[in-house]
């Protein structure tokens, strides 16, 4: 290994050498026993040009490398490689689901931590630490991650006992002006491709940690607010997918095309319509709110490949907490989107929660997998709502299936409506919602409490759905919030957030704790729930073993039973987790990984934890 140009590379690390030639030649005698022969001339001479032709291709096979991409094919066939984990959310579903067996309910206990590797990124972190909340990717015994500046790293796991670096591609991300924070890479072909921090999107050879391609991508608006990344991007049908996350900043969220081999921008959609677009009408303001409407993206899409639809959450209006400063229902934020592949064109939408006021993103993952629903069959886009609802979508036109409530504590609205799946206080008549007057607080209106916290529910947190028992599984937090009702001005008719000038928002939370739920998909009910002492921020994988996966704001690596959610094995590794587990094999061994990550610092509930930049692996003792 050496080092140059920043990056610390290798030259070839894990390709195949090829075949040893002489074990095929043909000797001098050979040739002469078969022309001398007249018995069988036609076999004989059929079965030399077969000797040649193998000898030809061996030849040939022997002067080249052998690779194998992560090319399309694979990314649709991912559940079939249950020894890999090819993208952040295990498939182009997001179902996070691995048909890996080894380690199972009755050995769980025996899992043990069998090696661990710094990777960098700990400078200038900030409060939060890394924000590392990612999985690293598998194939084939190699791993890709990246820490929270942008720092990819391709990480030799064949050997059972420890992790080695192959390169490290540092894309020199300016620390200061930037934030720390990353939730994955993607894999396309030869090439592994991310967002960083300061806007660019990167292709890096996979082979040897060169950046082929690099484009600045994000910009700032017409009032000095920067865009920036905070999803993994998608690669599908020759593209990169990524989207601007900073809608509460006070930008308009938008996802974007680029092209894989070159990082060309392809085109581009806006959560936020601007004026005279479909769906203008629903922003009824006379400050020009669209301009930072907000609807920042900040978790991955999933991709249908029969519809050539790709299904993304977005985030709330902005202002977030004040409705009257943006009278209408605010399309297309808080709504599950639909875009075709090729296009860029808006195929459906469907919105969870018009006119928002308590900050229920919902960017969260939408798992999409065949399932029956009042007795038929459906083709199904599901969502855990940061609202408080688990959703069940029509995937190929959006329309509202079933629902149900599944979290604890729920009182902005008194359900949704089994038709529309709208608020059952949802009133088309009113320009600004009032929902549950008793947790909906207005202008000049003192604290209300409002259940789900603003927090959710589930927000970002990675999901996960098991096809064969037809069972949906969601971590996050569980609790309540209360505010007060406070303007938001803007800068002038023109638009523009005047934070400066508006009034003071107040705000606390109650019953603040994490929880695990599992979800029947079929009858819409909470079928197990475990509670956790304090929020999790990290997101789910579940498995054929019977198990279900996860990690903790306080260390906690934990194993429950996937059907009751009975806890079977933890371990601690002493560091704040953010970071989803994921599983993968080598040979006959199966692993699970997780990587360290941060802290979430609203409330505090640690016990002064420190932070760290780890990977750590385990695998049955």
């Amino acid at each position: 290994m050496s080092f140059a140009s920043g990056k610390l590379l290798s030259s070839g690390d894990g390709d195949q050498k090829g075949l040893d030639r002489r074990g095929l030649k043909l000797y001098p005698h050979q040739w002469e026993i078969i022309m001398r022969t007249s018995v069988r001339k036609t076999l004989a001479i059929a079965l030399l040009a077969g000797v040649l032709a193998v000898a030809l291709a061996v030849a040939a096979f022997a002067q080249a490398k052998y690779t194998m991409t992560v090319n399309k094919g694979r990314l649709l066939s991912a559940q079939n490689e249950p020894q890999n984990w090819l993208m952040m959310n295990g498939d182009y579903g997001s179902t996070r689901y691995s048909k890996l067996t080894q380690i199972n309910r009755e050995n769980v206990k025996n899992l043990r931590m069998v090696w661990a590797l710094a990777i960098g990124g700990m400078q200038d972190v900030g409060q939060n630490g890394p924000e590392n909340e990612l999985n690293p990717l598998i194939d084939n015994g190699f791993m890709y991650t990246s820490d929270g500046w942008g720092t990819i790293y391709k990480i030799d796991a064949r050997d059972p006992n420890r992790g080695q670096f192959v390169w490290v591609c540092d894309p020199g991300v300016k620390h200061q002006g930037n934030t720390s924070r990353t939730r994955g890479v993607a894999l396309w072909e030869d090439l592994v491709i991310a967002n960083l921090p300061d806007g660019r999107v990167i292709g890096i050879n996979r082979d040897n940690g060169e950046i082929v391609w690099d484009k600045m991508i994000a910009a700032t608006n017409e009032f000095g607010t920067r865009e920036f990344f905070d999803t993994a991007p998608v690669t599908a049908e020759d593209k990169v997918l990524i989207a601007n996350g900073a809608g509460d900043a006070g930008t308009r969220g938008w996802i974007a095309a680029l092209e894989a081999r070159t990082g060309k921008e392809l085109w581009r959609w806006y959560v936020i319509p601007k004026p005279g677009d479909p769906g203008s009408e629903t922003w009824k303001d006379k400050n020009n709110a669209w301009k930072t409407g907000g609807g920042g993206i900040w978790q991955s899409g999933s991709y249908d490949p029969a519809t050539k639809l790709t299904i993304w959450g977005t985030g709330n209006p902005v202002p977030q907490y004040d409705p009257q400063s943006r009278p209408g229902d605010n399309l297309y934020t808080d709504s599950a989107v639909a875009l075709n592949i090729d296009t860029g064109k808006l195929a459906w939408y469907f919105q969870y929660t018009p006119n928002d006021s308590w900050d229920y993103d919902e960017v969260g993952v939408h798992m999409l997998y065949d399932t029956v629903i009042n007795g038929q069959p459906r083709k199904v886009v599901s969502h855990f709502g940061r609202n408080g609802f688990f959703y069940s979508l029509d995937r190929t036109n959006g329309r509202f299936l079933k629902g149900a409530q599944y979290v604890n504590d729920l009182n902005w609205t008194k359900g949704i409506d089994p038709e529309t799946g709208k608020p059952a206080d949802y009133n088309s008549k009113l320009d600004v919602q009032i929902y549950n007057p008793a947790a909906r607080a207005l202008r000049g209106d003192p604290e209300k409490r409002t259940c789900p916290t603003w927090h959710g529910g589930i927000a970002h947190q990675p999901t996960a759905y098991n096809p064969v028992k037809h069972i949906a599984y969601g971590v996050g937090i569980e609790g309540c919030f209360s505010q007060n009702g406070a303007e938001y001005k803007f800068l002038s008719p023109n638009g523009g957030l005047d934070r400066k000038n508006s009034e003071k928002r107040s705000f606390n939370s109650d019953l603040y704790y994490g929880s695990v739920t599992a979800f029947d998909t079929i009858n819409h009910k909470v079928i197990a729930k475990a509670l956790t002492d304090i929020e999790i921020r990290s997101g789910a994988t579940d498995t054929a073993g019977g198990l279900l996966f996860t990690a903790l704001q306080d260390g906690w690596v934990v194993a429950y039973n996937d059907e009751t959610l009975d806890e079977l094995w933890r371990f601690n590794l002493g560091t704040a987790l953010k970071g989803a587990p994921v599983t993968y094999a080598i040979g006959s061994k199966q692993y699970l990984a997780v990587q360290a990550s941060g802290r979430h610092l609203h409330p505090v509930k640690f016990d002064n934890f420190q932070d760290s930049s780890y990977l750590f692996v385990f695998a049955l003792n």
